[in-house]
């Protein structure tokens, strides 16, 4: 029987005391990061498991269109940063950004497999702190 791949959800403390999050994927590659700061790390794992929750939602409001439907929460967001590159955020129910991609991409194309990456992904992956997935 092969070992399932599995993706993770690595949460840290901050030198100031606070917690943040990566989702990586099955060969450590990080693909989304926590868009704030925790002040608990009670919080940061409820993050967590929104991210889980809604990570796999297909609703995807193109900001980078001249003219787009703008769509209810929960869902992703594709906008352009200051260097012109795309880049996606995970809006929860109540409007909360859980998750941020990481660095920008070049291409529309390869935000949205960002995005589905995050749904593959954060759905089954294991929360562990980052001293243990660093072992």
């Amino acid at each position: 029987m092969a070992n399932e791949l599995k993706g993770y959800f690595v949460y840290s403390k901050t030198p100031k005391g606070n917690f943040n999050f990566r989702l990586k994927a099955s060969n450590k590659e990080t693909i989304a990061v926590s868009e704030g700061i925790y002040t608990t790390l009670s919080s940061c794992k409820s993050g967590i498991d929104s991210v889980r929750k809604f990570g796999g939602i297909d609703k995807i409001e193109d900001q980078t269109l001249s003219k787009y439907e703008t769509l209810t929460n929960p869902k992703f967001e594709i906008y352009k940063d200051k260097q012109g590159k795309f880049r996606y955020r995970l809006r929860a129910n109540n409007g909360n950004i859980l998750c941020i991609s990481e660095e920008g991409y070049a291409s529309k194309a390869s935000c949205k497999n960002g995005i589905a990456s995050v749904g593959k992904w954060a759905p089954n992956a294991d929360m562990m702190s980052d001293a243990d997935f660093n072992k």
